[in-house]
């Protein structure tokens, strides 16, 4: 049997992966400082951007929830792999060849991970369908591709593939490749009856649905021949991979211009978004086979750095009842997002994939130009379902209405549209003004007695606004940290003590030479910066060479509850824009911290002195007053060589 991974070769993976690239695929990062990234965090909703990546020293910290960690624990919590797993997956990323503690090569095909052996069946699969969509038994789902407008290069961009009539063809070419038919029942891609599993999908045309990462979690599958008694579109039942309520078809092609454009289009199926890619709207993404919810909408606030200083999301449905009510289940979700929501919907009732085939690609780039706030087609859909001919219709559409005008964020526009409203109804608009206040108090009283916040309320972003500031979340109460508490951000001892070990930990380089005796002899009043201070000592510089062994040394010398103080430490942005204007500022507070040891020192000294009896003790009362010299002599030095 395979052993464990070598412990030089797990730290060989940490330090030659680069975490920012690894975050990349997963959150939309900006530059926050020198060497700093931050975006909105993956594990919990927030508003402002509070995850923060460093990749010189390879961790990462929320200061909001204060999940923290290097890249290898962040591909096992995105992932839901075991440590084992998202080791082999990062070592395989970069082309790293792991040894293990029994000298072999890796895991035997029984011991590898059940999430990756879901995965490589997939892409197994994904290649299988895709190299039949070629052969002569396919043509009826080419036929379908060219119907709608689709060539061969579309088709290959998506990935789509045809799934042959037969019901083991599949399953014999899976098990040909060494998978067990227990393996292939967690899948999602066969069905069992009475003789065993067979294929789910047959004689269909199919599209590899992908997570943000690109792997193949699931597929969808269209029904081609008339004969087919199954659903129009069939696919992937819930497996461990493939959660639908979690899934975005089209998210790995979109990811990236969704970040650029912050934009993200909502269309309602596979055709739809490749006709809004190939039309120029490279943002769309669709469901598949559910209404775009909460843990949807998680995915797209990441990918939008959804913080409120733009972006849109943009629903398109079908102009047909079932249409009108996905956009309204829509606005319900509405106050999750910060960014604006818009509704495009066709007069016609075409969807994109038809618009693009009858008119072209400007038409649906025009449909997309058209968007409507969602709000207002929330308030003109209510209008509908009343007889405004009588005042009885007018007062009961007004009822329905006015919760909707007092849900619009936007202040300025709230007004607007009371206006509006007043004028659709053919109302006095102090009628409406009242009734859309009182639905705003009503709100009021019932988000007091449901408790604080909110569909979309953040749960915590503080994030600290310079060197020394407190970041909320992470630090353990006096309880959870073994008796340490939050240091006070107001108590200046502490601010320079917190200030300090941020410079040593993201740049261990300035304890060279005289500064690591004098960093190693310096005392630590505030309870919890003095444990970090004992566990860089108990680390030594002997990895300090290495930013990234360094901060995850200190981690492992610092009590279990404490850790994450590391991580915060090392990854806060720190005041410099230049790498020249970083080192003046690390050799600044490092002498500011001396220099404080010093004073508290002579302080000391200069009390025992004036207790002294000079007559009595005369060569201690000499020795002190060396040393005091020696001191102001040390304090000098220091503030020349600033």
């Amino acid at each position: 049997m395979a052993g464990l991974i070598k412990r030089e070769d797990i730290d060989e993976v940490r330090q030659r992966t680069d975490i920012k690239e690894v975050v990349d695929g997963y959150v939309t990062l900006k530059g926050a400082g020198l060497g700093t990234y931050k975006g909105l965090c993956p594990f919990h909703d927030e508003r402002s951007p509070s995850f923060t990546v460093r990749p010189q020293v390879g961790r990462y910290h929320c200061f909001g929830c204060g999940e923290d960690g290097d890249v290898i624990s962040f591909v096992q919590k995105m992932d839901h792999s075991s440590f084992h797993e998202a080791v082999e997956k990062l070592a395989a990323r970069i082309g790293y060849e792991l040894r293990y503690e029994d000298g072999g090569t890796g895991p035997s095909r029984e011991e590898v991970g059940k999430r990756q052996r879901l995965l490589d069946a997939h892409k197994i699969a994904d290649e299988f369908f895709r190299a039949l969509l070629l052969t002569p038994g396919a043509a009826e789902g080419r036929n379908f591709l060219h119907g709608r407008g689709f060539d061969r290069a579309a088709a290959e961009q998506f990935g789509v593939g045809y799934a042959p009539q037969g019901w083991d063809s599949l399953l014999k070419h899976l098990r040909g490749r060494g998978f067990t038919d227990a393996e292939l029942k967690l899948t999602g891609m066969f069905s069992e009856g009475n003789r065993g599993i067979y294929d789910r999908f047959r004689g269909r045309l199919i599209w590899p649905i992908r997570d943000i990462a690109g792997d193949t979690i699931g597929f969808g599958a269209r029904k081609l021949y008339e004969d087919d008694q199954g659903p129009k579109y069939l696919n992937t039942p819930e497996t461990t991979l493939y959660r639908k309520s979690q899934v975005l078809y089209g998210i790995d092609l979109a990811k990236r211009n969704i970040a650029k454009d912050r934009q993200l289009v909502v269309v309602e199926g596979y055709t739809d978004v490749m006709a809004c890619h190939l039309s120029g709207i490279g943002t769309a993404v669709a469901t598949c086979g559910t209404a775009f919810g909460a843990d949807h909408i998680k995915i797209a606030r990441r990918l939008l750095s959804d913080d409120g200083s733009g972006g849109e999301v943009i629903f398109t449905f079908d102009g047909d009842a079932a249409g009108q009510k996905a956009a309204l289940r829509a606005f319900e979700e509405d106050q999750r997002f910060v960014a604006q929501t818009y509704v495009a919907v066709e007069p016609t009732g075409a969807d994109p994939c038809d618009l693009r085939q009858l008119r072209g690609d400007a038409a649906v780039r025009d449909l997309i130009g058209s968007r409507k706030p969602l709000f207002e087609f929330a308030i003109r859909a209510s209008l509908r379902r009343h007889n405004l001919e009588t005042v009885e219709g007018r007062v009961a559409a007004l009822r329905e209405a006015a919760p909707v005008v007092a849900q619009i964020r936007d202040s300025g526009l709230r007004p607007a549209y009371v206006r509006e409203l007043a004028g659709w109804l053919g109302m006095p608009i102090e009628d409406v003004s009242r009734a859309v206040g009182g639905a705003q108090k009503r709100a009021a009283a019932q988000a007091a007695q449901g408790g604080a916040g909110g569909p979309g309320a953040s749960q915590g972003s503080g994030t600290p606004q310079g060197p020394g500031a407190p970041a909320g979340g992470s630090m353990p109460s006096s309880d959870a940290g073994a008796g340490f508490h939050r240091p006070d951000p107001r108590d200046p001892v502490a601010a320079m003590e917190r200030q300090s070990l941020e410079v040593v930990l993201q740049d261990p380089s300035v304890l060279a030479g005289p500064a690591w005796d004098r960093f190693e002899m310096s005392r630590f009043a505030t309870p919890a910066y003095a444990a970090v201070h004992d566990a860089i000592r108990a680390a030594g510089l002997a990895r300090a060479a290495d930013p990234v062994a360094w901060v995850e040394a200190v981690r492992q010398e610092m009590p279990e509850p404490l850790r994450g103080l590391v991580s915060e430490l090392a990854v806060v942005p720190l005041p410099a824009s230049t790498p020249e204007a970083m080192q003046r500022y690390c050799r600044d507070i490092l002498a500011r911290l001396f220099e404080l040891q010093i004073t508290r020192i002579k302080a000391d000294k200069m009390g025992r002195l004036q207790r002294l009896d000079s007559g009595a003790n005369p060569e201690e009362f000499q020795q002190l007053n060396r040393e005091l010299m020696e001191l102001e002599m040390q304090r000098r030095a220091l503030r020349a060589e600033q």
